[in-house]
């Protein structure tokens, strides 16, 4: 058989080794790789001023973003069939390790979110927003999609049981985020508008319920939403400076190190979730719409990476992963903006953290081994 017929059927491709690139060996999808990098150099940057020009902060955020891009590698050289065979353990074992933050989980700004194991201290809620859209890719995998309503409703339950044990912490933040992509999933699956729009009006019909399980600190968050005048020098403090951060900028940005509402301290938490009030301060109208840009291509590319998959488990959890990241995005800049809720969450590698940037760039490894495993079909 000639080179070129093999070529045609996918074979000479895997068996080339010597004439691949260092990036097809490596298991790396380019144009990802290249979105990620500009937004771990735009955090660093940014960090330097919003720090207050602490180069220890500089340095630990780098750390963490070479750690995270580490295990983003490492997650690339797994194939998909290997990860979609332990999507169940994963997935258990966030469950029992939330079950143990409930009992002997360490307790931090009135939250007890976290397990210290002695020599690291981490979040397990972080495990579940993998470990959900996993679990329930692997759960539709092997059946027809759309699924019959009963499987809905055991994949329902599947996001929800992980859920409730992370809002009870409390963190509602991670909590959305987490249903928004287990949900997603279902969505990508199949499920019904008529359904979608039936869970709306529960949602809605059980907001009281809601209203009344919810603490005093995120009932107050929700009324300063609707008002932050109301309490300009406390609840409503965050987001009246950051609004005034952002419109201070204008349209090219006062320059870098210049803000005056991060340098002076006005800005509240403007490393982490705040961070995009002070690099649109600095950079303007102008340069926050750049980086929009670099998350959009980020996107994009995760979701042209969703529509060449080849199977079930692929397409669902690539999408989901794909979505909930441009999610993590819309909800952060909405909410310095005061279109939404102060929730807590950081705005996507970007803000100054740990264990978030890992579970983001893990999730980024899974789509990149889902793009780079895929065997060519015969033309």
């Amino acid at each position: 058989m000639k080179l070129a017929d093999l070529t045609r059927f996918g074979y000479a491709d895997n068996s080339r080794d010597s004439q691949k690139s260092l990036a097809v060996r490596l298991h790396i999808d380019v144009p990802l790789f290249v979105g990620l990098a500009m937004l771990a150099v735009t955090s660093l940057v940014i960090l330097y001023s919003s720090s207050g020009q602490s180069v220890d902060t500089v340095v630990r955020q780098a750390l963490r973003i070479l750690l995270a891009f580490g295990v983003m590698l490492a997650l690339a050289q797994i194939s998909p069939q290997h990860l979609q065979r332990w999507s169940p353990w994963l997935y258990a074992s966030g469950l029992v390790l939330l079950i143990l933050v409930l009992g002997i989980g360490h307790i931090g700004k009135g939250a007890q979110r976290w397990l210290d194991i002695g020599f690291v201290r981490f979040q397990p809620s972080e495990i579940m927003k993998l470990g959900v859209p996993m679990m329930l890719a692997w759960f539709f995998a092997e059946h027809p999609i759309p699924p019959r309503f009963l499987r809905l409703l055991l994949a329902a339950a599947l996001v929800l049981v992980p859920v409730a044990l992370i809002a009870k912490q409390p963190d509602l933040g991670t909590a959305m985020l987490i249903s928004i992509g287990g949900f997603l999933v279902l969505f990508f699956a199949g499920m019904s508008w008529k359904l979608l729009i039936g869970l709306g009006i529960t949602g809605g019909a059980m907001a009281p319920i809601a209203w009344s399980m919810m603490h005093d600190y995120q009932r107050q968050r929700v009324l300063t939403f609707i008002n932050p005048e109301t309490d300009p020098l406390g609840t409503g403090y965050h987001i009246i400076q950051s609004t005034i951060a952002i419109g201070s900028g204008g349209t090219y940005g006062k320059g870098w190190l210049n803000g005056t509402q991060s340098q002076l301290d006005f800005l509240p938490e403007r490393s982490t979730d705040f961070i995009f009030a002070a690099f649109s301060e600095e950079f303007g109208f102008i340069g926050g719409c750049v980086l929009l840009m670099i998350y959009m291509f980020v996107v994009a590319r995760c979701l042209f990476i969703a529509a060449q998959g080849q199977d079930t488990f692929a397409r669902l959890l690539s999408a989901s992963l794909a979505v909930t990241f441009s999610g993590y995005v819309f909800i952060n800049t909405g909410m310095v903006t005061g279109l939404l809720p102060v929730v807590g969450v950081p705005l996507p590698l970007v803000s100054y953290g740990g264990t978030s940037i890992v579970t983001l760039m893990a999730g980024f490894g899974i789509l990149m081994s889902i793009h780079t495993h895929r065997k060519l079909l015969p033309t």
